[in-house]
């Protein structure tokens, strides 16, 4: 059922029946290094390119939440996948040999919360009974496509943030296990013209308060009644732009507040300057500890918000702005409409 313009409430509460998380070996020296399923410790991953190791590491994401799923590639009828290289090269080689058919995606850091909005969507109207949700990104193949050449060695600017090498895959299906998908709402694009490619967090803020805001708005909620509002990735600069921009319209989050591009890396002892980014990194910290958490029963109600910024190489260039994109996504471990 849809309430308002752009949220939509999952009458069947659909049940996230397995997740995986994989990342790269500095993801892997940080605070969630113990609950990640692999951590490659080779940036190729055995293999001869950085593109080739990125749908490696999508490929075994994905297989690894089947199997703890209990199913196999045959009963998951469809993929929603995306990354942030050229027409999603990443999944589109990741995920070709499971044979499963495919919708290619691109929200930028956005990703992971929209294709776990579509499979979620598409399981709760029955036109499927798993689907599987999945995205990554690399380093080494971002930077290079994104900014410049890995050799180039360019000093970041304290507002740059650190791109992840990881995966997440969730399979949403039919299940009477928790955590369930209560709400889903898609974002608008916002665009308050910021063009420094090294200040994403600027650029995606904007885009998250509105989509925060209006899930709010529709729901008749309030930020108290979940126990996190979980962003990815805003780093510092974005998650600190986040609040003050709710709280020009009277909306706390301060106390609700965790960003995931805060979460990944060790602030204190890994240089990744403003935070972690990166279409992997909102999707491994989900996928690696809050499932697990809503699993559970530890945490019983977060809104999962995940940002994009949706500009190329070429539109930097050309000088244009850089517009931001947030989706949302409720997860549940409970099935009533009251908190336990």
């Amino acid at each position: 059922m849809r309430i308002g313009r752009s949220t939509f409430q999952l009458d069947h509460l659909p049940s996230i029946a397995g997740f995986a998380a994989v990342a790269g070996k500095k993801e892997g020296e940080g605070p969630f290094g113990n609950k990640f399923d692999m951590i490659f410790q080779d940036g190729l991953f055995g293999e001869k390119t950085f593109e080739k190791a990125e749908s490696k590491m999508q490929k075994e994401a994905a297989t690894l939440a089947i199997q703890k799923s209990g199913l196999t590639p045959d009963q998951i009828q469809l993929v929603f996948a995306g990354d942030l290289l050229n027409q999603c090269v990443g999944s589109n080689y990741g995920i070709r040999d499971l044979k499963i058919p495919f919708v290619g995606l691109y929200g930028a850091c956005s990703t992971m919360a929209e294709s776990l909005a579509l499979a979620s969507l598409s399981v709760d109207t029955n036109l499927v009974d798993h689907a599987l949700a999945v995205t990554s990104s690399h380093f080494c193949s971002a930077e290079r496509q994104f900014r410049y050449p890995l050799e180039y060695g360019g000093q970041r600017p304290p507002t740059a943030q650190w791109t992840a090498t990881a995966s997440g895959a969730v399979i949403v299906g039919k299940s009477d296990k928790p955590p369930y998908a209560k709400h889903v709402c898609i974002g608008k694009i916002v665009d308050l013209e910021v063009t420094d490619i090294n200040n994403m967090g600027a650029a995606m803020a904007p885009a998250a308060a509105d989509t925060i805001k209006r899930y709010l708005e529709d729901t008749k909620t309030t930020p108290e009644q979940y126990d996190l509002i979980v962003t990815g990735d805003l780093g510092q600069v974005g998650s600190t732009l986040l609040v003050q921009l709710l709280q020009l319209d009277k909306i706390d989050i301060s106390q609700r507040h965790k960003d995931c591009g805060l979460l990944l890396y060790d602030q204190k002892t890994q240089d990744v300057h403003a935070g972690g980014s990166g279409c992997g990194c909102s999707a491994a910290v989900l996928c690696s500890h809050f499932l697990k958490e809503l699993q559970l029963g530890r945490l019983q109600d977060i809104l999962f918000v995940a940002t994009g910024a949706l500009m190329s190489t070429v539109t930097n260039q050309q000088g244009e702005s850089i517009p931001g994109i947030a989706h949302l996504v409720h997860l549940s471990s409970h099935k009533g409409k009251e908190r336990e």
